[in-house]
């Protein structure tokens, strides 16, 4: 069974490592994207509440110090995927778009004595859209014109990150751990401009930018015991600020309608190394009850607006794409959640089933023409359902059901419903059995 899993392990990590999750959103036009969940299955359920969490039978890659409780006989495995259904409205137009997409995949499992290890890929950011608008040449009194230009908007790519992490608990109560991830991936984005009037010149933007770089994340919780059956867990990570060592490029590309001649310009010098991801700090607290009980609430902070990113300039009739600071707002998120399990080891059923739910409120990184990006409100529902046969009874079946709204009375709304579904498979590697 070992040779089996490990099999599946390795094909499910090259199925990820090729994957890139999927958006339709026009806000990922912006920046790195639409930023993915740093979340496994279980913490799904509760909307990404994870850090003060340390399962012994659950991956937590949200705080690494976590990985110390990882149970001592126990090899965890966790892939999940998700389909989601969204609604697009801006003023009285409404358009729906579907997606299913491969999210995540962890495993992990005890090193040495309160030293626990974990590897995975992650997504990290996501870009996916394609839409135009349509506009007359010429202002709105010139009602002669018969003219009209159509700009179609088109990008995909993301960022990805495989991660190895450790989490040790040198003393009783409290755990320090890092992830240490390669950070890789690109994307390409267009503005294609083009004339109902075949006489009229064309004029084209795309940009390009290809990433291989590292992230850091350190954790640490601190474990409390209040009572016989209560104690409280405050857990605290940073993840590092730095450059990206990346060299984004704009091409503008002029077609003479007349001749079909293509003029190109391309723009790159004065954007060197000007991705970067933002320093990041987060506190949560969690409180237990008798291993039934678990509630928490988790704080984020993403310094965005430290960071720098290329933009597109033209400034007295002089064009360049220029490294620029400012560009992006700080993005503060508050999660709230928890679950209830009757009975973990209970020989019934439904006492074993884990009930999960979360909330969250989020500000957004971008700012779009001056203006703050969206506000985002999500809530989650869950189950982390036993899986039992006649040789393991150790793994759960996770599945989540998630409502996500990107709010803006001045911008497009978006309105997701998504359904996450991943596989605990929870193998006892390590246990030595005794024949009598």
């Amino acid at each position: 069974m070992k040779q089996i899993l490990m099999t599946v392990s390795m094909v499910t990590l090259s199925m990820a490592a090729s994957a890139q999750s999927g958006t339709n959103s026009p806000y990922s036009q912006y920046g790195l994207g639409t930023l993915g969940e740093q979340a496994s299955g279980f913490n799904r359920g509760m909307n990404g509440l994870g850090l003060g969490f340390h399962e012994h039978n659950q991956i937590n890659t949200i705080n690494p110090a976590s990985y110390a409780s990882i149970d001592s006989l126990s090899f965890i495995f966790d892939a999940g995927i998700s389909g989601q259904i969204t609604n697009y409205k801006e003023g009285g137009r409404k358009i729906n778009a579907n997606n299913a997409n491969f999210e995540y995949v962890v495993a992990g499992f005890r090193l040495a004595k309160h030293l626990g290890i974990s590897f995975g890929i992650l997504p990290y950011s996501n870009i996916g859209y394609n839409y135009y608008n349509t506009e007359k040449v010429g202002n709105s009194s010139n009602e002669t014109s018969t003219t009209s230009y159509v700009n179609t908007y088109n990008g995909s790519g993301g960022l990805h990150q495989a991660y190895l992490g450790m989490g040790w608990m040198p003393i009783k109560g409290l755990a320090i751990g890092f992830n240490a991830s390669y950070l890789w991936g690109n994307y390409t984005r267009s503005v294609v401009n083009s004339y109902t009037d075949s006489y009229v010149n064309t004029l084209s933007r795309y940009y390009t930018a290809t990433v291989n770089s590292y992230k850091l994340d350190f954790g640490i919780q601190y474990t409390q015991k209040l009572s016989k059956k209560d104690e409280l867990t405050l857990g605290l990570t940073y993840s590092l600020g730095h450059k990206l060592g990346a060299d984004p490029v704009c091409q503008v590309i002029s077609n003479n309608a007349q001749t079909g001649v293509a003029d190109t310009a391309t723009y790159s010098n004065n954007a060197k190394n000007s991705l970067e991801l933002p320093t990041t700090y987060s506190a949560g607290i969690m409180w237990n009850h008798a291993g039934s009980w678990k509630i928490g609430a988790d704080y984020q902070l993403q310094k965005w607006s430290s960071t720098v990113y290329p933009q597109f300039v033209n400034k007295d009739g002089v064009t360049d794409y220029v490294t620029t600071k400012g560009m992006f707002a700080d993005r503060h998120k508050f999660t709230f959640g928890g679950e209830f399990c009757p009975q973990e080891n209970s020989r019934k059923f439904f006492k074993r089933v884990h009930y999960r739910l979360g909330a969250s409120y989020a500000t957004n990184y971008l700012k779009i023409n001056g203006a703050d990006g969206p506000k985002e409100y999500s809530v989650s529902a869950g189950f982390g359902i036993p899986v039992v046969n006649g040789y393991n009874n150790r793994s759960l079946l996770n599945i989540s059901a998630q409502w996500v709204r990107q709010d803006s009375k001045t911008m497009i709304t978006e309105n997701s419903f998504r359904i996450n579904i991943g596989l605990t498979f929870n193998e006892r590697w390590f246990a030595k059995w005794k024949m009598e």
